[in-house]
């Protein structure tokens, strides 16, 4: 039997890792940290639920890139357009990269921009405590491509990141920097299947005052795999706000990491996932950290999931106010809707407090439809499957709200509504 035979899975993929070009003493670092901490496995606290197995392996699960009649997402919205195709940049499908405000670049042609080379890979290795997260050291290691984004004052459009699948075997790995300098903002939009096997990391720096909008859709694609991670730092009087619609997929593992420190931010998270295990394997996984270093912050977490036929969600949440956040104001809710029997939500809500002046809760519910509301609708003539599709969308609303701009609301609202007439019964 050869070396590499005998390898583990886990040993395989890390032996495949390659450095690419550009931010080598970053990526270094990465993949050392990496190699210390290891891929995770089912023992793994965090990982219980959600088994790494597809993650893990060197190759990706085969996946049939999916035929989408939908209209295009966002399509009606003036924005910035950038599209990777299975990981590999688009220039002839993808806008001009200039915007007043905004300074875009592509990581894989950027080198050591001096701005980029300060942040790149930062908040990832902070947020490796007191938690390990393996495949965001694995994307910092080896992301091929991605987009630099520095905002220098509010932008004028919203720049759209759009993933397109095409090859049934690709594995792209997408890193994303966006740094928002004093006072800015910007609205970045995500949408598409991406590839096979999808990783993609982004990291945000929000300074004084900005603001920084995030609103991603994940799906249809019924065969993707991906693991995403959001790294977040965020300062005195800004805002950092990130929505996720996700509806199907295999296996989705979302991970949000946000330090709060600086006094009177504000930072949420919100999702909306809906699995329909007819269509194909569903498992769902939001993993959140929030971390409160500051005096008179704000955090939120909002999440619910829509399961039926089997379809499984997890929620793994946490705020965590270290001494002297006094005034913190921290709220977690996270609720599953089962449309019958065979589907499973799992939570693990968790407060870790080390201040005394503040307002802290959290809450995690599971139940079927109403049945005395959808016995109401139905005396007053609504038809059964109407009736329960306007429970669904009565029960996300308080995620979707999280979502500022009415014009992305609508965009979310009909997307959803579409999941919700295609999965009837």
């Amino acid at each position: 039997m050869s070396a590499v035979e005998k390898m583990t899975p886990a040993e395989a993929r890390l032996a495949r890792v390659t450095l690419p070009e550009g931010f080598g003493p970053q990526r270094r670092a990465a993949l050392e940290r990496l190699t210390a901490m290891g891929l995770p496995g089912r023992r793994d606290e965090y990982w219980r639920w959600t088994n790494p197995t597809d993650f893990i392996a060197p190759e990706p699960v085969a996946a049939a890139p999916f035929v989408d009649d939908e209209p295009e997402l966002f399509g009606e919205i003036d924005r910035l357009k950038i599209v990777f195709r299975d990981g590999v940049f688009d220039a002839e499908a993808s806008d001009d990269l200039t915007m007043s405000g905004v300074e875009i670049l592509r990581l894989a042609e950027a080198g050591d921009v001096n701005w980029a080379s300060s942040l790149y890979g930062t908040l990832e290795a902070n947020g490796q405590k007191p938690v390990v997260r393996p495949f965001a050291a694995l994307n910092t290691a080896s992301a091929t491509d991605g987009v630099l984004i520095r905002v220098t004052g509010k932008a004028e459009k919203p720049v759209s990141l759009i993933y397109t699948h095409e090859s049934e075997a690709s594995d792209p790995i997408l890193h994303h920097l966006v740094k928002l300098e004093e006072g800015a903002e910007i609205t970045v939009l995500e949408n598409g299947p991406a590839g096979a096997r999808f990783n993609k990391l982004m990291e945000v720096d929000v300074a004084k005052g900005a603001r920084f909008h995030h609103i991603r859709v994940q799906g249809r694609d019924h065969e993707l795999r991906a693991v995403t991670g959001i790294f977040a730092r965020v300062a005195e009087e800004s805002l950092f706000k990130s929505f996720t619609l996700t509806s199907n997929g295999v296996l989705t593992r979302n991970e949000c990491v946000i330090d709060i420190v600086g006094d009177d931010a504000n930072a949420h998270v919100a999702g909306a996932a809906l699995g329909d295990g007819k269509t194909g394997a569903f498992h769902h996984d939001d993993t959140i950290f929030i971390t409160h270093d500051a005096e008179r912050c704000e955090s939120r977490q909002v999440f619910k999931k829509v399961l039926k036929n089997g379809a499984q969600g997890v929620f793994q949440g946490k705020i965590l106010v270290k001494p002297g956040a006094q005034k913190t104001d921290g709220y977690q809710i996270s609720q599953s809707l089962l449309l019958d029997e065979d589907s499973q939500f799992l939570a693990k809500p968790e407060l870790e407090i080390y201040a005394d002046d503040v307002q802290c809760s959290h809450g995690s519910t599971t139940g079927a439809i109403d049945e005395t509301a959808l016995f109401y609708l139905r005396s007053r003539g609504v038809p059964v499957e109407e009736a329960t599709a306007l429970l669904v969308l009565s029960f996300v609303a308080d995620a979707i709200e999280e979502i500022e701009e009415e014009r992305f609301r609508d965009a979310i609202l009909t997307r959803l509504e579409g999941w919700l007439s295609r999965h009837r019964g």
